[in-house]
């Protein structure tokens, strides 16, 4: 139904290296651009009324990529929180982290630790970034923590069902995934939110993620609102 707004929306933000290629210009140029598209896309979520953005901001397997450009990524993020943490304070926005980031310098975590702590107790809108998170892992964790417990005999095995399973997850206490959305074109989920997509909507769209904005962001929230959403029903 047309108007219908999805309660927690997920971005799979690719195309910051593309972006910067076009135009000749370094990959870091195009993820200083993308950092922007973070700020433009987190308030006008903010302004709709959602109440949940999820941001595929680093994966685990970006570790693979040279070291001089996750060397750049890591500063961006300590950027974006210096940056925008007054704002987030101020906007009643509390920051949610998925994912291991305490592989991260000590510094880094140190930052990101204060910005959670900071937010905490705001009510409004939920900012959750996805830091050196790989939704396999997140999974094969939760499956080792069951099986030691049941080893244990603190759980037994036959209780298990998929409300306990979400309730191991990142995610937990988060609204469920209505949407998820990929730019560049790509056609993909690369390892993100495998679980929690299983019955959210998924939306690909060309557009570079530096390109991303409010509009693309309204456009992504129509198309939503004209699906018709059975979860295996008819």
């Amino acid at each position: 139904m047309a108007g219908v707004l999805p309660r927690h929306v997920a971005i799979i933000m690719d195309g910051n290296g593309r972006w910067a290629k076009k135009r000749h210009l370094p990959r870091i140029a195009g993820h200083r651009q993308g950092v922007e598209a973070v700020r433009r896309v987190a308030r006008a979520a903010r302004a709709m009324g959602i109440e949940a953005l999820t941001l595929y901001a680093f994966s685990s397997e970006n570790w693979r990529r040279p070291e001089e450009e996750v060397s750049d990524l890591m500063g961006l993020l300590r950027v974006f929180i210096r940056s925008d943490l007054d704002e987030m304070v101020r906007d009643n926005v509390r920051l949610r982290i998925i994912g291991d980031y305490r592989r991260f310098t000590p510094d880094l975590v140190e930052l990101i630790d204060t910005a959670i702590a900071r937010t905490s107790v705001n009510t409004g809108p939920i900012l959750v970034m996805a830091l050196n998170y790989g939704a396999q892992a997140e999974i094969v964790e939760v499956a080792r923590r069951m099986a030691e417990r049941a080893q244990a005999g603190t759980l037994d095995p036959a209780t298990i069902d998929a409300a306990m399973f979400e309730d191991e997850l990142d995610t937990r206490d988060l609204p469920p995934l209505d949407l998820l959305i990929r730019t560049s074109g790509e056609v993909r989920l690369s390892n993100f939110l495998l679980w929690q997509a299983a019955y959210a909507e998924l939306l690909f769209v060309d557009t570079l993620w530096p390109e991303f904005d409010a509009e693309t962001l309204a456009g992504a929230i129509a198309t939503f609102g004209q699906r018709q959403r059975r979860f295996g029903g008819l």
